[in-house]
């Protein structure tokens, strides 16, 4: 979990369960790029916007939480892909809600145009917009949202 450079704001990317077998599973749904892929976007996207990025996969909830709770006073935006946690995770988003920047929550594929239990998000609430549906791209977008997001 380290970031490309200490002097730069820093974005906290968080990347939930499963996802580290990108490219592998269910490539008609999320596509042929890895996670590294995803991760490689998201940090040259920050560089041109003058942000650093540190990311985190992990398939443990807690996990995640305890980034979250580390990021705070810490990193100045979080872009977080919850994975399946999006749909029940209640300790995320209590932690999310405790985090004082840009949230931007990110999906590969569109939740909202896949089985009815993935429509509900817990993250949604408390993030600060959603990007879903637009494979990789969308993590270059939640990098450029959380960039004018941090200059307003």
């Amino acid at each position: 979990m380290a970031a490309e450079s200490s002097d730069l704001p820093l974005v906290l990317l968080l990347s939930g369960p499963n996802l580290n077998l990108l490219g592998q599973r269910e490539p008609e749904i999320y596509g042929t790029d890895v996670l590294q892929d995803l991760v490689d976007v998201a940090t040259e996207t920050a560089a041109g916007h003058g942000l650093a990025v540190e990311h985190l996969q992990t398939n443990h909830e807690g996990v995640l939480v305890d980034a979250i709770h580390d990021a705070r006073g810490r990193c100045a935006a979080i872009v977080i892909n919850p994975g399946a946690f999006t749909h029940y995770a209640w300790s995320i988003h209590d932690a999310l809600a405790t985090f004082d920047g840009p949230i931007v929550e990110v999906h590969i594929s569109n939740p909202n145009a896949r089985e009815p239990w993935r429509h509900t998000s817990v993250v949604s609430p408390v993030a600060s917009g959603t990007i879903a549906g637009f494979g990789s791209d969308g993590y270059r977008l939640a990098i450029d949202a959380v960039s004018g997001l941090l200059q307003r």
